[in-house]
């Protein structure tokens, strides 16, 4: 979602934009991880600078990389929740489970933020003994 913060061209700008300002403001607290900084590091250097300075600008808490985590999203692949090439989308949905987060702000319609998912995840995570019902939606939805 970082990326859309410097794409004035794209649906989600605005709702993006608006939605850090909230997070600056105290409205809101968020979170990322280290997948989330592993993933950026694939990406071009001077783009991949700025995302990473929306981290630390915006004050958003890391977490850690996490066993717990990484089983839990093989779970979401194994039962066709997550395709099998798309462990980090497993893995974003796997730390925000594990650490009891409220919200997966997620403009990944393809694999995140898409009825599957949200059915899928929330059950396996019920049997798995994540009570917390943990929703996933897109910035223009919080805003």
């Amino acid at each position: 979602m970082f990326n859309y913060y410097f794409e004035p061209d794209r649906d989600a700008y605005k709702s993006t934009i608006a939605l850090f300002k909230a997070i600056k403001d105290g409205k809101y607290q968020a979170y990322t991880s280290f997948y989330v900084l592993k993933e950026l590091n694939d990406a071009e250097e001077d783009r991949r600078n700025k995302m990473l300075g929306l981290i630390k600008e915006y004050n958003v808490e890391v977490f850690d990389e996490n066993k717990e985590a990484v089983n839990l999203a093989r779970v979401y692949i194994e039962n066709g929740i997550i395709p099998k090439g798309s462990l980090y989308d497993a893995l974003h949905i796997a730390v925000a489970t594990i650490n009891e987060i409220d919200l997966i702000l997620s403009l990944n319609f393809q694999h995140i933020n898409r009825v599957k998912t949200k059915t899928g995840t929330l059950a396996i995570n019920k049997l798995y003994g994540y009570n917390k019902e943990i929703m996933i939606c897109s910035p223009q939805e919080v805003m």
